[in-house]
């Protein structure tokens, strides 16, 4: 069965505590199962991983650019968190792997802070999805099947 890594990013690990006004009150674990049982029904296995630290979450993207190119992985969906307006690495790491990734995040950043306006992760992305809550990370796998399965 091919993989779909799910990837989140600096203080994912705080959902369900960090604003909840903002992120709602389900916990990463929730995201972490909604992940899981979408991929399962569109006949996938999701891996999840988060790190509050950029080269980790870029080893991650490195080891799943390998199975994507042997067939093994799908994409990505990633919530690349603060990282999103600061990392030119993680726009390297997805270039240079060639692992088509989603990029979701739970608030519509776009209405938010200017400084939250401009992703690095963005132009690397084969599709963006923001503001739906954790619903979100739903609708981009689906996105993620559709566009590249």
């Amino acid at each position: 069965m091919k993989k779909i890594l799910i990837l989140n990013g600096p203080n994912l690990n705080l959902l369900g505590l960090r604003e909840p006004e903002q992120y709602g009150s389900r916990t990463l674990a929730d995201v972490e199962a909604l992940c899981a049982s979408t991929a399962a029904r569109l006949g996938y296995e999701a891996v999840c991983f988060q790190s509050n630290v950029e080269g980790l979450l870029i080893d991650k993207l490195h080891e799943f650019g390998a199975l994507h190119r042997a067939g093994q992985a799908l994409g990505c969906v990633f919530n690349p968190g603060a990282y999103t307006h600061t990392s030119v690495a993680l726009f390297d790491a997805i270039k240079g792997t060639g692992l088509p990734v989603v990029e979701c995040h739970i608030s519509n950043v776009h209405s938010r802070e200017a400084f939250r306006h401009h992703s690095y992760v963005s132009p690397a992305a084969t599709g963006i999805v923001v503001g739906f809550g954790v619903d979100g990370y739903e609708l981009a796998i689906e996105g993620l099947v559709r566009k590249h399965a």
